[in-house]
């Protein structure tokens, strides 16, 4: 029988870090080969059991990831911006596919993922969930379908340990109503409104951003003209649904040619 692919996590201990963790050991598709923390960290050195507060699993919490990376067919990452950069060029040096849902990456540090691509599979995306991505394509084609007397909100929570606004998945689903509309995003984009601001350009497509408590991920796009409204939504209650996501594309990245991927082609829409 075939072995299944192994799987390493980084940022073990973080929220999505440890719902990653649980999601990969409940599953009978993959195996969890390695965890990462950062230097210093006190799960470093026991294993991850511990680290859980339960029992020993056989994996023990490294500060090394390419020595973690180099037994593992696909890496989980939902870290920071800078400590991704760095994990693109390990796992592309071990040949593992690298499945990235860190959010807040800047585009000059997502073209710094290209040459990485060039060697190993990346699948990036700001969110992992099956809905979120049936949302930006439902975005697309209604902005496609109307003109600019309709103006273009992306409205986002969540809690308030969230480190980054707009969201990863707000600027999805801004980025699909601009190409909707033929656009390019960054000459369109209204957000951080405070003050005085004057009234709304026709044409832009805005951001409000909400935190607070443990929301875990809210995401409305409006299309507001004189006399209507049309509402798309999609609430997450369960952080479950990324990991389960980001499982999928590291299983799906296996025999796929190097380069850089999404969701929509994890998912094939």
């Amino acid at each position: 029988m075939t072995e299944t692919p192994g799987i390493v996590i980084t940022g073990a201990s973080g929220r999505m870090g440890q719902m990653l963790i649980k999601t990969v050991l409940d599953s009978d598709k993959a195996r969890l080969v390695g965890a990462v923390e950062r230097a210093g960290h006190a799960w470093v050195g026991p294993d991850l059991g511990r680290g859980r507060g339960g029992s020993d699993i056989g994996v023990v919490v490294t500060d090394d990831p390419l020595e973690a990376f180099a037994k593992a067919q696909a890496v989980i990452d939902f870290t920071s911006p800078e400590a991704t950069l760095a994990f693109s060029k390990l796992a592309a040096q071990a040949r593992a596919v690298h499945v990235i849902g860190t959010t807040g990456m800047s585009e000059a540090q997502i073209a710094q993922l290209e040459p990485a691509a060039r060697h190993a599979v990346i699948v990036r995306a700001g969110n992992m969930s099956l809905g979120v991505n049936l949302l930006v394509q439902l975005t697309k084609k209604v902005a496609a379908a109307l003109d600019d007397d309709f103006d273009i909100e992306v409205i986002e929570a969540h809690h308030h340990h969230k480190v980054d606004a707009p969201s990863g998945t707000a600027l999805m689903l801004g980025e699909a109503a601009a190409q909707g509309r033929g656009v390019v995003l960054s000459e369109v984009s209204d957000s951080g409104r405070d003050g005085i601001t004057g009234a709304r350009r026709r044409g832009d497509i805005g951001f409000s951003a909400l935190r607070g408590g443990g929301i875990v991920g809210e995401h409305d796009v409006l299309f507001a003209a004189a006399g209507e409204r049309i509402v798309l939504r999609h609430m997450a209650t369960d952080r479950a649904i990324f990991s389960r996501g980001a499982l999928k594309a590291a299983l799906w990245g296996q025999d796929k040619a190097p380069g850089e991927y999404d969701m929509l082609d994890v998912l094939g829409l």
